[in-house]
């Protein structure tokens, strides 16, 4: 008799087993469902994201080729392509090889508008200070110096990848604006920075003793020509940690 009362008791509890089953079936059923939506999403913006990068590298190289064998406009239209990718990094420097090709041809408002955006656009600050530091540069022999001031001191902050390329222009820019004795000031640092670059310490040396000298004239026109270009250390190379698959021609400085 119990043996039977111990069947029933079994039986019962399997159809509730069952019945609890059913009722939360739809449910697992849903989340396993959004699981592999969630999933093919996932694999498919990592094969959009391939997809997107390797076209704006082909476009890119292509865009540095025409630069390279004269072709300035050819050049701008590939670059202009290459800003309109859905890769960041490119986007960014595509952008600021616009904004060199403009500051060549004597149009540097037109450049900052390039290197501000390129500044935006840039996927980390080893990107996007070296277009901020560009945009500075263009503006050293126009802006006032409060607004030079702050663009470059938040990228002379521990951390930031070319501080000391951003403390060296503004060294440049104050004496643009006749503050020898802040900029000589910004020189002594620049020259006892430990991980600064030898060329940097070096032109730190050379500026000082031009001050010291009274030939600030000569100091001026070496501001003067950094505007043309950032000093070539900050000149991106192109590599992982930019976040780039390297293009089929490395750029040239004055493309950068």
């Amino acid at each position: 008799m119990v043996d039977v009362f111990e069947e029933v008791e079994e039986q019962l509890r399997t159809d509730r087993y069952k019945a609890l089953a059913l009722k939360a079936l739809p449910w697992v059923g849903a989340v396993l469902a959004a699981a592999l939506v969630i999933a093919l999403a996932v694999w498919g913006y990592d094969a959009y994201q391939t997809k997107t990068t390797s076209k704006a590298s082909e476009q890119y190289a292509q865009a540095l080729e025409a630069f390279g064998a004269g072709r300035a406009d050819e050049a701008d239209r590939l670059f202009g392509e290459v800003a309109k990718s859905g890769s960041k990094a490119y986007k960014s420097l595509a952008l600021q090889h616009q904004g060199g090709i403009k500051i060549a041809a004597g149009k540097p408002a037109e450049a900052v508008t390039y290197f501000d955006q390129a500044a935006e656009a840039a996927p980390n600050d080893i990107i996007g200070d070296v277009a901020r530091l560009k945009s500075a540069f263009a503006l050293l022999d126009t802006a006032p110096y409060k607004d030079l001031e702050a663009r470059l001191t938040p990228m002379t902050k521990e951390g930031r990848p070319y501080r000391t390329e951003a403390r060296e222009a503004l060294a440049f820019a104050k004496i643009m604006h006749g503050d020898l004795a802040g900029a000589r000031g910004d020189f002594v640092v620049i020259s006892l920075i430990a991980d600064a670059s030898e060329g940097a310490r070096n032109r730190a040396k050379a500026a000082m003793d031009l001050i010291d000298s009274g030939s600030a004239k000569n100091v001026a026109a070496a501001a003067r020509a950094a505007a043309a270009l950032p000093p070539q250390s900050v000149l991106l190379p192109p590599g992982a940690s930019a976040g780039l698959s390297a293009p089929t021609q490395q750029p040239t400085p004055d493309a950068k």
